[in-house]
């Protein structure tokens, strides 16, 4: 069976051009190979192209494995990863110096029994732990490559291993390929730490969360044709981040591409001092709770606005209709030393879990989403573009899924639908016009005499 392992980057590969883009948010690959005998009596069969597995799936996969394969059971936790981390970094295309997994590969390869999922849900594979934990009846021990060392264990006795790998959704701080190739590394080391002992075990690699692989990424990797020697373009910097108290990690995200202020004579950008290397914005009164989120931007003074101030404030309620908690942007305010304005703001909501995205937000009475000025004397304006926002939910410096404020039927959809329907249409009637023709034949016999016409002066 060896030559599951071989075949492990081509059938991700395969298996990522079946499965639709968007889906990959949706789940997590589970690879599973032993060092023992044989994981099942007979080999399960693959999962179809495109079919997200659930935890009862997955489990129906891992229950002969765990019952007549090793006792000491490894399992490797992600913070992120999908089948697209493969394809792009994996050599899948030829160019095996770039191969980023080196050692799970030749694991896989050397193991005589192997099983790859490649599209788990995220959520069943994020509780594998739990998983392991019901069905071998042992509380996990959570380890590091330093702490395994000084462990003795025992192949007749069962055992569950939790390794969690170093964060790779750190792109700033280092490129995902370099984070996943030293993940690989980890669990190359635990491996040879484990076999150097001689007990057989059973090795479990899956992620928590799916990763999102930058277009430009998966580009420059199938991009194998001419193209022009440009210079690449600089990177996005990270949103503004709100630490909790405690330090324990961010509660407040935003991002914005301009950030217009106008108080009716006098318009400022306070994007470049909002986000990017030349932020000065002070965010140390902004507080975080479960219920309330206030992020409040403290500028100083910025052009003749002196002690710029502009709070934010949401709040997260569970609505009964859908049973969801839900976010929503209540208010906006704007104070300085001289003026203070207030802002309701309309239609800014997500579920409490997303992020809120919108490519326009504008000072209006009309539009939506809009800020609607308390009073109607307010001479204050606020113009966002490409505005983003996560008040609750936020797990690293990466904003959740965003709920986008564009409808689903846009003018351009609809002027598309109509030019279609149209040219249908047209279509349509020139097929039925061509299918109805009917010849002259009447009195035309092909097998009698020729007509012949006289013609005279």
């Amino acid at each position: 069976m060896a030559a599951v392992g071989r075949l492990l980057l081509l059938r991700l590969s395969v298996l990522t051009a079946l499965t639709a883009r968007a889906a990959a948010e949706d789940h997590v690959p589970v690879l599973v190979w032993s060092t023992g005998g044989a994981l099942w009596s007979s080999q399960p069969p693959p999962p179809n192209a495109g079919h997200i597995l659930s935890a009862e799936q997955l489990s129906s996969y891992l229950s002969p494995a765990l019952r007549e394969g090793p006792k000491n059971v490894v399992l490797f936790v992600q913070d992120k990863l999908s089948v697209d981390d493969f394809t792009a970094y994996g050599g899948a295309y030829g160019n095996k110096q770039d191969n980023a997994f080196p050692n799970i590969q030749s694991a896989v390869e050397g193991s005589p029994w192997s099983l790859v999922l490649p599209a788990v849900d995220w959520r069943a594979a994020g509780s594998l732990a739990g998983v392991l934990q019901a069905q071998t009846g042992v509380s996990p021990l959570y380890v590091d490559q330093e702490t395994l060392g000084e462990l003795r264990l025992n192949a007749s006795l069962p055992s569950l291993l939790v390794v969690r790998l170093p964060f790779t959704s750190s792109a700033i701080l280092m490129p995902p390929k370099e984070a996943l190739a030293g993940n690989d590394q980890v669990i190359g080391q635990v491996l040879s730490d484990l076999k150097s002992n001689g007990i057989p075990f059973l090795a479990i690699y899956s992620a928590s969360r799916p990763s999102r692989i930058m277009r430009e990424v998966s580009d420059s990797v199938l991009n194998t044709g001419r193209h022009l020697l440009a210079t690449e373009p600089e990177p996005l910097p990270p949103p503004l981040s709100v630490n909790q108290t405690g330090g324990v990690g961010p509660c407040i995200l935003l991002w914005v591409g301009k950030f217009l202020v106008s108080d009716g004579d006098t318009t400022v950008d306070l994007a470049n001092l909002t986000i990017g290397k030349t932020a000065s914005v002070n965010t140390a009164q902004s507080s975080c709770s479960n219920s309330s989120v206030s992020l409040v931007l403290s500028y100083g003074n910025v052009d003749h606005h002196n002690n710029l101030k502009i709070t934010f404030n949401m709040t997260n309620r569970l609505y009964p209709v859908s049973a969801k908690h839900w976010f929503t942007l209540d208010t906006v305010e704007i104070s300085t030393a001289r003026a203070r304005a207030g802002f309701n703001v309309s239609h800014i909501y997500a579920p409490a879990l997303y992020s809120y995205h919108c490519r326009f937000v504008l000072t209006s009475n009309q539009a939506s989403p809009a800020f609607i000025p308390l009073t109607p004397d307010n001479k204050w304006a606020i113009t966002l573009q490409d505005f983003q926002v996560q008040g609750f939910g936020v797990k690293e410096l990466r904003f959740s899924y965003a709920s986008d404020c564009a409808g689903f039927f846009t003018p351009a959809i609809w002027m598309g639908l109509l030019t279609s329907l149209l040219l249908i249409a047209i279509l349509s009637y020139g097929l039925h016009m061509i299918i109805n023709l009917k010849t002259m034949d009447r009195f035309d016999d092909p097998k009698g005499p020729t007509i012949s016409v006289p013609q005279t002066e």
